[in-house]
């Protein structure tokens, strides 16, 4: 008898946002001619920018001649993409990189689900709560023993281990999905130092690190010692709407050993057994998005949905509705009202204001009462909900 990984059900049985979408559907063959505004999943709106696409378009090209036509690539990326993420992480965070640290993927998603094949079932994982779910089920899928990190008003939902924190990795999301929530660089010393205290690792996902206006860090690698403790995972999802087109990157440092093994040629033998690569025309189109003009084009695009966080937080503030996020960050995740749990809220928004959004107890215990919203949808579209949220709170 094939026998299967009992532990899958340990975990719940629909993934969140397919709840979501459930909810919404339902709703809609009630109400088939409801105006939905979705801000719930964190999808862009806004198109490729020109350069990107140009960057597509001429690789393509090159696939249908013979002479620069591309079979099987190399699986950890082609050296013209990673060396332009090592010329940004000079420039952006003064941080140097070695050209083998970094993995091209189809994105921070999958990098960072995967990435537990490096480790021990041994392991205790320790997470923030709330929690982006992608950590917390591929952990639970595997047996492991979970201790949370919780976040709630008072720290900011910017939790810190402490000498009693159990752990021996460590995940981190800043600016943080859901919260919005953004770490200071003392705060994120805290964190390396406990982790070099413990020759623990930290998994830091920097998927939102373009949204940071504030000067505040936007990798850990800024930080003094990370290399020995981390690892940082990033997309260009967010950053230069790849959410169709797939493709982000692992930085996984030369100097990050344990147990007399370098994690960096574990992940490499990992994604050349496992991997076959992201496609030649795609990680062309992300070059682009690393070329001066590309970098300002995705900027003008960054500063829509910067734009469109500010009139969701003005409206909140005019609400008298606590929020956090929305500056560093495009997502605010804000309390709900009149004492209702985040699944009334749920519903409550979509009945009376047809807006959807995510509600915050599908993030962990400590998201109960509270719900996030993006601020990926059109300018017009965001205004409109917020009016719209207006008229009935």
């Amino acid at each position: 008898m094939a026998k299967i990984n009992l532990h899958y059900g340990d975990i719940k049985e629909s993934y969140l946002f397919s709840e979501i979408a459930k909810r919404v559907n339902e709703y809609k063959e009630n109400h088939p001619d409801a105006d939905i505004i979705r801000m719930g999943i964190g999808d862009v709106t806004q198109p490729l920018v020109e350069s990107v696409v140009d960057g597509l378009v001429s690789a393509s090209k090159e696939m249908g001649k013979k002479e620069t036509f591309h079979g099987y690539g190399p699986e950890q990326g082609y050296s013209f993409l990673k060396e332009k993420i090592v010329q940004y992480y000079q420039s952006e965070f003064g941080v140097e990189l070695d050209p083998a640290e970094v993995f091209i993927s189809d994105g921070a998603k999958s990098d960072i689900a995967n990435v537990t094949d490096l480790f021990s079932n041994e392991n205790v994982v320790c997470v923030p709560d709330p929690v982006y779910p992608v950590y917390l089920d591929t952990n639970l899928m595997l047996g492991r023993k979970v201790v949370y990190l919780q976040g709630n008003e008072s720290n900011g939902f910017l939790p810190l281990p402490t000498p009693e924190t159990e752990g021996d990795i460590f995940y981190l999301c800043s600016p943080n999905n859901p919260t919005g929530a953004t770490y200071s660089r003392e705060q994120l010393r805290v964190c390396v130092n406990f982790a070099l205290e413990r020759d623990a690792v930290i998994l830091f996902d920097a998927a939102y690190e373009r949204f940071v206006s504030e000067d505040l860090p936007r990798s850990i690698f800024e930080i003094e010692g990370a290399k020995k403790c981390a690892i940082e995972f990033c997309s260009l999802s967010k950053t230069a709407g790849f959410t169709g087109t797939r493709c982000g990157y692992t930085i996984v440092p030369l100097e990050l050993v344990r147990q007399g093994m370098s994690l960096n040629k574990m992940w490499l033998r990992r994604q050349t057994t496992k991997f076959n690569g992201v496609s030649y025309i795609v990680q062309r189109g992300a070059e682009r998005v690393f070329c001066e003009k590309g970098l300002s084009e995705i900027s003008a695009v960054l500063a829509v949905y910067q734009e469109n966080a500010r009139i969701i937080a003005n409206t909140l503030r005019e609400l008298g509705i606590w929020f956090s996020g929305g500056v560093n960050s495009p997502y605010i995740w804000l309390k709900c009202p009149n004492g209702m749990t985040s699944w009334e809220f749920f519903d409550f928004l979509l009945d009376k204001a047809r807006v959807v959004g995510t509600p915050g107890s599908g993030f962990g215990e400590c998201g109960e009462g509270y719900f996030r919203l993006t601020a990926f949808s059109t300018k017009d579209n965001t205004v409109e909900a917020m009016r719209r949220i207006k008229t009935i709170l």
